[in-house]
């Protein structure tokens, strides 16, 4: 998400980040045709010239392409025209795993399946998933799939951090119930458990926070419970020997649910810094000492679900008058 006008347009720069990936092992980058508005996918096409095979390439459709009502949602005919503009921007004639990057109250799921069979069954996309679907679409899904003979959505891609615990309850179970992979994003949840929002300090001037404060939570009552926890689990990690954007990414891996984490870093240097928590196993007793921090299954901010269900908007709610 971090290539392209939202991060960083070197082309250099993204190429180098490809390359410091790669030499660490990671094998699978995670794009959208959204970020940036096709910049990104670009980018990444060009970094990954030559080494296409190296890597597990998984982008998105759904979010709005524009101003055209028509280049947005999961209809079938959005989808072949979307599938058709990230193969072009990747450079490349597949797409490893194709997701969808939110639900789409407006279109039937069986319409969804069907247009992305097809693109399986032509070899332009090898497997498919979907992103921040709560448990219920997750299950109905496999549902549709298997009685109307659609290829299955093999993976989710939920918001799962220190801070946003909500998909413990019934989202990863369900997963795991399905056999589902789940890759999940956030980790960091904005760059919170990075440390570098402190009480007293101003914004760091790059950072995402300082460009959208409400999204990242500066506008929101829950900062100072943000805050709060900062400095406690930060003091958990030094205690442990180890940094706080570290234990973030390791807590998330811990899960047995979780296959892999998406790291968003717009540098080399934040990439270093982010890849030690792989491979870094959790005491049992540093798990107990985060449970009772923060409580499993709950969001420490409302609007961390990535998704809020039409359902709840006051028209769906009330009776007409």
């Amino acid at each position: 998400m971090m290539f392209g006008e939202w991060g960083g347009t070197d082309e250099a720069q993204c190429r180098r980040m490809i390359d410091l990936a790669i030499e660490h092992g990671i094998n699978l980058i995670d794009t959208a045709d959204v970020y940036a508005f096709g910049e990104a996918e670009a980018l990444l096409g060009k970094a990954l010239a030559g080494r296409r095979d190296d890597i597990v390439v998984a982008t998105k459709f759904h979010e709005p392409m524009g101003e055209d009502r028509n280049r947005r949602g999961n209809s079938r005919r959005w989808i072949m025209q979307a599938v058709e503009g990230s193969l072009r921007r990747l450079g490349t004639d597949w797409i490893d795993l194709y997701q969808v990057h939110r639900p789409d109250p407006a279109c039937d799921i069986d319409q969804t399946l069907g247009a992305l069979s097809d693109l399986v069954r032509q070899g332009k996309v090898r497997a498919i998933g979907t992103s921040t679907f709560p448990a219920e679409q997750i299950v109905a899904a496999q549902w549709v799939a298997q009685t109307r003979g659609r290829e299955r959505f093999v993976t989710e891609q939920p918001p799962y951090s220190l801070f946003a615990r909500a998909v413990e309850s019934a989202v990863l179970p369900t997963c795991q119930e399905y056999g589902l992979g789940v890759i999940v994003w956030s980790p960091l949840n904005g760059g919170w458990l990075t440390g570098k929002y402190r009480r007293g300090e101003a914004l760091p001037s790059d950072s995402r926070a300082s460009r959208y404060p409400d999204h990242f939570d500066y506008g929101h009552p829950v900062r100072e419970r943000k805050l709060d926890l900062v400095e406690a689990l930060s003091t958990l990690a030094d205690q442990a020997g180890v940094t706080l954007t570290e234990l973030a990414i390791a807590f998330t891996l811990e899960h047995p649910a979780v296959t892999a984490a998406i790291v968003g870093p717009r540098s080399s240097d934040q990439l270093r810094d982010q890849l030690g928590g792989a491979d870094l196993v959790l005491d049992p007793a540093l798990l107990d000492q985060i449970d009772e921090l923060i409580q499993p299954g709950i969001n420490v901010h409302p609007n961390d679900p990535g998704w809020i269900s039409p359902a709840l908007t006051a028209d769906r709610r009330r009776r007409p008058r």
